[in-house]
């Protein structure tokens, strides 16, 4: 298992440096299409990969969807790419789920958070 992190309602804590994100950035198509039960069982595998940290996910009243995904390295990062399920949800996205995404992967040298008492 690995040494994800959860915070429902907060923020994710800053990681220990250097760790590595990956921004996922999309508006979505009409319809669910089996969205939603993919999401979650991805969710579920994504917790297997070793080096995965946590993700956060936000949508705006627009419809532009972030998830920021959070690992510990690189490799952490090629796990998940090769997940079969992933790939599969990956051309199902582009096929009926996504009308356009962005994705961005960037190594991490600094990050630092706060906490009101």
């Amino acid at each position: 298992m690995s040494d994800h992190v959860e915070a429902p309602g907060a923020p994710l804590p800053a990681f220990e440096l250097p760790y590595y994100v990956v921004v996922f950035s999309s508006v979505r198509a009409a319809g669910d299409q089996g969205y939603g039960e993919t999401s979650d069982r991805l969710d579920a595998l994504v917790r297997e990969v070793p080096g995965y940290l946590g993700h956060e996910s936000a949508r705006t009243p627009g419809g532009l969807g972030i998830t920021v995904g959070y690992f510990r390295d690189g490799a952490a990062i090629e796990e998940w790419r090769s997940v079969a399920a992933h790939r599969d949800a990956q051309r199902q996205g582009r096929t009926e789920w996504y009308e356009s995404y962005t994705l961005h992967v960037a190594k991490v040298e600094r990050s630092h958070g706060f906490v009101r008492e």
